[in-house]
Parts: structure tokens; sequence; C-alpha cells
């Protein structure tokens, strides 16, 4: 019997890998066996995390991407096609967050923020659908967010843009399907990063978060790479248009104490 979470012989392609869960994303699958593209805007960033998965004894490629700029995502998936001759995967990681007060943020900021999150979400699945579909095999998987489903405090454009990634997801799931191509996405709970470590280490907002985290910790990032293994194989292949959270528990719980 072969192995349904194999991914051994996927070429994938994940946008938003040059830092935090993208990144980790990234090298997990490459750990797994993957062919694994990093992307994202920081050409360093870019070149190390693909270092990383060369190193790991994976095949990859150095090609930033401007999930802002179709260009620059059709210019991507070209340099994929060019170097694998197909894509199996694509993971849309790219997002940015802000934290003011709903009252006094700016048009401009807000259209940044859905713009980034969503719209370029959007950008990089219809620019990829065609090689997905392709593949016979195609997988999407969307990084969500727990702030899809609840409140978060004065970041309301960002809870906007996920809840929003949410329902494209379940959207492109059900229209997609019949192209052959798997579209899913992963909510993370609370991941300390780069993006959110200032708004959580040791604040009120950090200490209500944990108590409503009924594991009693907030994640690794590592934890996620289970979750993107599973979307991204055969062992996906009757799933689409569902969110699978990894949260420690904290969508499903009530009272904690």
């Amino acid at each position: 019997m072969t192995n349904p979470l194999d991914i051994s012989d996927r070429v994938v392609v994940v946008i938003g890998a040059t830092s935090g869960l993208g990144e980790v994303i990234a090298l997990g699958m490459a750990q797994a066996g993957a062919s694994v593209v990093p992307s994202g805007r920081r050409a360093d960033r870019v070149a190390a995390v693909s270092r990383a998965i060369r190193d790991a004894g994976r095949p990859s490629l150095e090609q930033t991407v401007d999930v802002r700029d179709r260009d620059s995502i059709e210019a991507l998936r070209d340099a994929v096609l060019d170097e694998f001759g197909r894509v199996d995967v694509l993971v849309n990681a790219a997002g940015i967050t802000r934290r003011h007060p709903t009252i006094d943020v700016s048009e401009s900021d807000w259209n940044s923020i859905l713009d980034s999150n969503l719209n370029g979400t959007l950008r990089a699945c219809q620019a990829f659908h065609a090689p997905l579909e392709e593949s016979g095999r195609g997988r999407i998987i969307n990084i969500a967010s727990v702030a899809s489903y609840r409140a978060f405090h004065e970041v309301a454009a960002y809870c906007a843009s996920k809840a929003a990634v949410l329902s494209l997801t379940r959207s492109l799931g059900s229209e997609w399907a019949r192209d052959g191509i798997m579209v899913n996405a992963i909510a993370p709970g609370v991941f300390p990063t780069q993006l959110n470590r200032e708004l959580l280490d040791g604040t009120d907002r950090g200490k209500e978060l944990l108590m409503r985290t009924p594991a009693g910790r907030f994640g690794h990032p590592e934890e996620l790479v289970g979750a993107a293994i599973l979307l991204a194989s055969d062992g996906a292949s009757f799933i689409t248009g569902v969110c699978i959270a990894v949260d420690g528990g904290l969508l499903a719980s009530g009272v904690n104490s």
C-alpha cells in the first residue's frame, strides 16, 4: 500500500515563504521530500530559504514575487514552469497586518491590507490555475487565520481580509474541484512570529489569547507542517473547500477556567 501522505514527487510553490509560518511550511515540505520554490519580495531572504532547501537535498529556485503585482506573480509561475515543467501545489502564505483603532484606519491602510492578504491570494490562484489543472492533482493551500472566525481588537482590516480568504477558499474549492484542483485552507491559532510578536509578548492581549487556548500555550510553527503536507498530498484528493484549524483548541473553546 502506497503512503497517501507522500509528497516526494510534488513541485510546491510557497508565496510568502521568506519569514514566519510560510518559511516553516516551505522548509517542512522540502524535508518531506518535495521540490519547493519559496518566494517573497525580499531577494536576500528568497536566496536564504532556497539555499536551506537545497541544503536539505531538494531542488529549489530563486525568484522574487510581489502579490500586489500580477505581472510579478505570472513571472514566478513562468520561472517555475521553465525550471520544473509543472506545479502541483500552491501555498498562499503572504500577509500583512497593522493594529489601529478602526475609527482611525485610513482608507489607504485598509486597502493595502486587503490588497495583499485577499487580492494577492486571488491573483496567485488565478495565475497558477492552468498548471495546477494540468498537474491532475493540483492543490491550493491558503493560510487563513482564527481571525477568519473571530474578532480581534483593533485589527479589523486583517480580520476582514482573513474572513474573505476563508470565503474565497470555499468558493474556489467548490468551483475548481471539477478542474481537479482541491482548494483548502489552514487557520493557524496563535503562533508568535515577526508579524505579531510585539502584540503578544507580555501584553494583556497575549495573556488573554493564552487563556483562551485550551492547550495552554502558543503554537510552534513546525506544528503547521503536518496539516500542510496532508492538504498537499493524495490524502486530500477528496477534500476541498475546507479549513483546518491548527489552534490548540482556541476556536472550539468556551470557558477555560
